[in-house]
């Protein structure tokens, strides 16, 4: 028998269907059933028991259903939860699951999947099983704080524009602190990539300029003509340009800006390595992580090139790592947890 099993729960009020897909998932050497619930009610109880590596649960359910297995087990036990529904993907119910931080959904099997040993839940379970979500010690913020963190920092490369503008999108309008982006292009693409972001996005988006302040509510892109740090002058952060020279990467930094919110924020700091080529954001991230900071990498299947996150999350400078769908709702809760 395998070591490294993968540990599931199943939730579902239908017994036929706990004990089909129990003999369907059993079927590989590499996951184990490790518990079953009726509704979520249970499936939570029971998952702060047994600490699956992957949940899978059905949407609808007497009293108790997905939604609330979902919202719950993310605020207080992140881990990867696989919808299994028969409701169409554009049922509200499947969206609002999702943005609570879901890691997929996928419909109830038909029989021609049941006959060939429904291979493709095995694969998802399998993809769910290499998120990490950790649960580090969480400080208990002033109650005058109305939020955790006072900044958000993204480093991205290859890939990363549309990665960016779906992050953008679907974080709160009402998220108050800034956010500042580290984007290897040259700085002509930086200018338009910053107007087409304000475009389709609404926000207030510019490039970052030498000896700016960080207002609340705007989203920064830093320039490409420069490596930037933000720093301290009459108790104001503001941006400025260094002549530092940094090893894996220059114009902009992803470790220069890293580096500076570490120093300036500490534990308030939010950062994110996604896509990209090299290892550049692993040592400004670590910075941040030894502050007391969060710390995220995108993961593998949802990156366009898997080696600054790779990076970011092997080198133990990420606490966590996860899908690009998952990242908004994750900094949302991260940034209003309490």
């Amino acid at each position: 028998m395998p070591a490294n099993r993968i540990k599931i729960i199943l939730i579902d009020d239908s017994g036929f269907m706990r004990i089909l897909l129990s003999d369907l998932l059993s079927e590989d050497p590499l996951i184990d059933i490790a518990g079953r619930a009726k509704n979520g009610f249970e499936g939570v109880h029971k998952s702060k028991q047994l600490k699956p590596d992957v949940a899978i649960t059905n949407m609808e359910m007497p009293e108790y259903d997905g939604c609330y297995f979902v919202k719950k087990m993310m605020t207080e036990m992140p881990l990867p939860i696989i919808l299994l529904s028969s409701l169409k993907r554009y049922d509200p119910r499947i969206s609002e699951a999702l943005d609570a931080g879901a890691f997929a959904y996928v419909q109830k099997p038909d029989s021609a999947q049941i006959q060939k040993g429904y291979t493709s839940l095995k694969r998802l379970v399998h993809r769910a099983s290499l998120i990490r979500y950790t649960q580090p010690e969480i400080p208990a913020w002033e109650s005058s704080r109305k939020t955790r963190f006072d900044i958000i920092g993204i480093g991205v490369s290859t890939g990363g524009p549309k990665t960016i503008e779906y992050i953008i999108n679907h974080l709160p309008p009402t998220l108050a602190i800034p956010v500042v982006i580290a984007q290897h292009m040259p700085q002509s693409f930086i200018e338009s990539f910053s107007r087409r972001l304000q475009e389709t996005s609404g926000r207030n988006i510019v490039v970052a300029q030498d000896g700016q302040p960080l207002q609340p509510a705007h989203i920064y892109l830093a320039p490409g003509i420069a490596n930037i740090r933000i720093v301290e002058r009459n108790s104001q952060p503001v941006f400025t340009y260094v002549p530092d020279v940094y090893r894996e990467f220059n114009n902009p930094s992803i470790d220069c800006l890293f580096e500076s919110m570490a120093a300036v924020f500490g534990k308030r700091t939010l950062a994110i390595v996604l896509t990209g080529m090299g290892k550049d954001g692993v040592y400004g991230l670590q910075k941040i992580k030894e502050q007391g900071g969060y710390t995220i990498a995108q993961d593998e299947a949802s990156s366009v090139v898997y080696g600054m996150p790779k990076a970011a999350f092997e080198s133990g400078a990420a606490l966590y790592q996860m899908s690009v769908s998952e990242i908004p709702a994750f900094i949302t809760r991260s940034v209003y947890r309490s």
